[in-house]
């Protein structure tokens, strides 16, 4: 899959692809080979996409490598039983590694947020800075109701993949501002069709509540290791989110006192959209630092 020529416009990459289980994981790979590496992690239900702004402000001075995760934006669609934190830590080790990088920096948002911390915790002497964008790397009761639908095991499923209830709310639920049409084609531009959305619904029902859910182990032994990360670390919020509220916010606060911070009252869950260029500001000055 190849975006559109209008699209390009928004999102001007030349995407890699790293085989993995002969299966095509793509990434952007932007800015010089021997500059300082960032790695930028999304979340669910975006893509790379979503990082488009940072990639072309920050690839002038850093090497940003950008995945998707399989099933997301222009990765392959593969079995959808390994759509799982632990194996989304996998995906994203393998493909870190096959780069031979030393050293890194990493921004997360959503889910990507478990996923690359899940990767961080393990790799501790890899990792310079963290910059953490409205998400969680550990355990939490506080779903929204919006988002316990999504996860119902009778209709959930449906209403996700058939009745596009999930990427399709995302492009107004997430932002104050309104997106424009090219953005919101951008953001759903993957996810086309209930086939194309096994990932979407499988990052949902991958949400875990109590200790008998796949992946509350993994996830509580993220959270257990976070500690170990030493590097300095940013947290840009979005005080509008629905999603990964203030409760999120006050956590990170509290595992991490030491943290650089700012709180955006009027963004959303999609922080870098509503606070576009701010963030930005905030971002390279951190990583200048």
């Amino acid at each position: 899959m190849e975006v559109t020529a209008d699209l390009k416009e928004l999102y001007p990459f030349q995407g890699k692809y790293f085989d993995n289980k002969s299966h095509r994981y793509h990434y952007l790979d932007e800015g010089p080979k021997d500059a300082p590496v960032i790695v930028m992690v999304h979340g669910n239900p975006t893509w790379s996409f979503y990082y488009r702004n940072l990639v072309k402000a920050l690839s002038s001075k850093y090497r940003v490598i950008v995945p998707d995760h399989f099933g997301c934006g222009l990765s392959d669609h593969i079995d959808p039983t390994e759509y799982t934190l632990s194996q989304r830590i996998v995906d994203l080790t393998a493909l870190l590694e096959s780069l031979n990088l030393q050293k890194y920096s990493m921004i997360v948002h959503d889910w990507g947020g478990a996923i690359g911390f899940g990767h961080a915790v393990d790799h501790v002497d890899k990792i310079d800075k963290m910059v953490i964008l409205n998400t969680a790397a550990f355990k939490s009761e506080s779903i929204p109701k919006s988002i316990q639908l999504c996860k119902n095991s009778f209709f959930g499923d449906f209403l996700v993949r058939h009745l596009n209830g999930f990427c399709f709310p995302a492009t107004f639920m997430t932002t104050v501002r309104k997106l424009s049409p090219l953005e919101k084609k951008g953001y759903l531009f993957p996810y086309q069709g209930a086939s194309k959305r096994y990932a979407i619904s499988e990052f949902v029902k991958d949400i875990p509540l109590n200790e008998k859910h796949q992946s509350y182990g993994k996830l509580d032994e993220i959270e257990s290791k976070l500690s170990l990360l030493q590097g300095k670390k940013l947290i840009l919020w979005g005080g509008k989110d629905f999603c990964f509220h203030d409760e999120f916010y006050n956590q990170f606060r509290t595992i991490y006192p030491d943290a650089q911070y700012k709180y955006y009252k009027n963004a959303g869950h999609y922080v870098l959209e509503d606070e576009t260029e701010d963030t930005l500001i905030q971002i390279q000055s951190f990583l200048e630092s």
